[in-house]
Formats: C-alpha cells, structure tokens, sequence
C-alpha cells in the first residue's frame, strides 16, 4: 500500500524538532548532510512526499491512536544527497487520514 498523497505532514514536526539542535536523538545533523535546513522545510516536506510515493507502506503496529506504518527508502536531498531512512507514520483513528510522525536515519554498513 502507499501513504496517499494528502497525508498530513506537520511544519511544527519539521521546522521545531527535526530541523532542531536536539540534545538527545538529533536529527538536523544528518538532513543537513542532504541540504535540509529551517530555511527550506518545504524541501523537506516535498522529498517526504516523493519518498512515500515511490515506496510501500508497510503496518507495523496497531494502538489507540491507530495504525502506524513504516516507509523506508532515500530521501533526496536539495544538494543531490540522498539519505537512506525509515519514515513513520499514523492512519489516524479519528478520521483515517494519515499523518508523518517522524523519520529515522537508516546508518549503512560499508563492508
């Protein structure tokens, strides 16, 4: 399945966390790597919608709030850097429209 293309995405999630200086589980170190700044969350907004439109969703679990899912692909940065990731997000129960909760950086291995 495919997080649709009207899927909430949060300014606040980007431009006050992960765009943020964050003294534990910093995230604006590694999309700066790709050219992701707070001067360009849109940029951001627009990689996270490509990367969900070219991977599958895959449900990872189910709670209260609803059905999470986990999108993993490359984030295109700005810069012509891609960032390997895992992104999360929620089909809400209240109104079963999907939200971006957040990404984690997928670390490669070089053998």
């Amino acid at each position: 399945m495919k997080v649709p293309d009207n899927a909430i995405i949060p300014d606040a999630k980007m431009s006050s966390y992960l765009l943020v200086l964050q003294p534990r589980n910093d995230k604006s170190k590694f999309l700066a790597q790709a050219g992701f700044t707070q001067n360009n969350v849109d940029a951001l907004a627009d990689a996270l919608r490509q990367l969900v439109a070219t991977n599958e969703a895959i449900e990872n679990r189910t709670d209260e709030y609803g059905t999470y899912y986990q999108v993993i692909g490359r984030l295109s940065g700005v810069n012509g850097i891609n960032l390997s990731v895992v992104t999360v997000w929620l089909r809400r129960n209240t109104d079963q429209n999907f939200q971006f909760i957040t990404l984690i950086p997928v670390k490669e291995i070089n053998l």
